[in-house]
C-alpha cells in the first residue's frame, strides 16, 4: 500500500476506506447447505462434501477468537447457500462481510440494485461491508457498473466497492469511474499464492500498490496443494485432482516445494500451510483468504498470524517458486 502505517501485525485497512480488516480472511465459498447447489457447482465437486452447520459454527468461533474478522462469500456460491449460512452464522457478530454480485450468469447490469436486496436479505443485513463484482463480464459496462455501485454506497446500502478477477487495466478504469464520485475502490479479489504468482507479473499488484488497493487473495493454499496433505501417491478426490498442480512433473515439483515449507516451518513449530500463508501475508497490501470447513482447518489457518518469517526466508520461499503458475 501507499500510505505508511495502514498496516501492522494484526490488522490492516480494506484499501483507502475506513474499514480496518485481519491480516487473513475466511473463504466460505463451502459454507452452507451445498446440496442445493447445481450439480456442476465447483463448492461441491472441487473440494469434497461440504461441512456441517455446526461445523461451519466451530470454523467461525475459532477464527473470531484468533482476531480473524473477515468474511467473503458471493452470491453465486451454493445458488446463496454460502451467504445464507453466513448470515445465519455471524448475525450480531463484529465482523466485516464480503460478497459479491450478481446471482448468475445471466444477470445484466441493470439488475445490480434488485441482487443488492437478495444478497443483504440472505446475509440478515442492512448494510453490505464489502460488495464486491464477482468477474469482468463482457455484457456489463464497467463504468456503468461503477456507476451503479456508488449510488449504492451514497445509498447507504454498501460501505465499500470492490472487483474480483480484475485484469490491471479493468481495475484501473473501475477506480478511475469510482473516483468520479470521491468513492475509493477497496479490493480487487485475484487468484494468489506460493504456486500462482502471476499478479507480480501481469501488472494487478503494482496497480493495487499504486491506487491503494488490497488484494484479496483466493486460493492462497493453491487448492490445498501448499498444505503438505498431497504427493504423486496421495492426491486429492474431486476435481481438484486434474488440475495443473496435482498433475505430472507438477507434483515433484510441488513435493520439493512442500519440503522448502516443512523446513522453514520447523523453525516456528508451524506447518507448511501456515508457512505458505504468513508468505502472503508479509506481502505488502495483501489480504489471504483461505477456506475452512471447520475448527481444525480454521485453526491452522489463524496459526499463521502468530509468528513472522525473516527476510532470509521469505525471499527462500520468493525464489524457489519465481514465476510459478499452476
Amino acid at each position: 500500500m501507499t500510505d505508511p502505517g495502514e498496516q501492522d501485525a494484526t490488522s490492516m485497512r480494506l484499501g483507502r476506506t475506513d474499514l480496518r480488516v485481519s491480516r487473513l480472511g475466511i473463504g466460505a465459498m463451502v459454507w452452507g447447505d451445498m446440496s442445493t447447489a447445481p450439480r456442476w457447482n465447483p463448492a461441491r465437486n472441487a473440494y469434497g462434501p461440504t461441512s456441517s452447520a455446526e461445523e461451519q459454527r466451530e470454523a467461525l468461533e475459532v477464527s473470531l477468537a484468533a482476531g480473524v474478522n473477515f468474511i467473503d462469500t458471493a452470491a453465486m456460491y451454493g445458488k446463496g447457500a454460502s451467504e445464507r449460512r453466513v448470515g445465519e452464522l455471524t448475525a450480531g457478530k463484529d465482523v466485516v462481510v464480503a460478497t459479491k454480485f450478481p446471482f448468475s450468469f445471466l444477470a445484466r447490469a441493470s439488475s445490480l440494485q434488485e441482487a443488492l436486496e437478495g444478497n443483504s436479505a440472505r446475509l440478515r443485513r442492512t448494510k453490505i461491508d464489502l460488495y464486491q463484482i464477482h468477474y469482468p463480464f463482457r455484457w456489463m459496462s464497467i463504468p456503468t457498473l461503477m456507476t451503479l455501485m456508488a449510488t449504492a454506497v451514497e445509498a447507504g446500502k454498501i460501505h465499500a466497492v470492490g472487483v474480483s478477477n480484475y485484469n490491471a487495466q479493468q481495475m484501473r478504469l473501475a477506480h478511475a469511474e469510482l473516483a468520479r464520485r470521491g468513492i475509493p475502490l477497496a479490493s480487487n479479489q485475484v487468484e494468489y499464492s506460493l504456486l500462482h504468482r502471476d499478479p507480480e507479473t501481469d501488472g494487478v499488484l503494482d496497480a493495487c500498490r499504486e491506487l491503494g488497493v488490497t488484494l484479496i487473495a483466493y486460493m492462497p493454499l493453491a487448492s490445498g496443494a501448499l498444505t503438505g496433505k498431497y504427493s504423486p501417491t496421495a492426491r486429492p478426490a474431486g476435481w481438484r485432482r486434474y488440475t495443473g498442480y496435482f498433475r505430472g512433473k507438477n507434483l515433484a515439483a510441488l513435493a520439493r516445494l512442500v519440503e522448502l515449507l516443512r523446513e522453514i516451518g520447523s523453525r516456528h513449530d508451524r506447518s507448511p500451510g501456515q508457512v505458505a500463508l504468513r508468505w502472503l501475508i508479509q506481502q505488502d497490501g495483501v489480504l489471504p483468504i483461505p477456506g475452512a470447513k471447520n475448527a481444525s482447518q480454521a485453526t491452522q489457518n489463524a496459526g499463521a498470524l502468530a509468528f513472522t518469517l525473516d527476510d532470509a526466508e521469505v525471499d527462500a520461499l520468493s525464489r524457489a517458486t519465481r514465476g510459478a503458475r499452476p
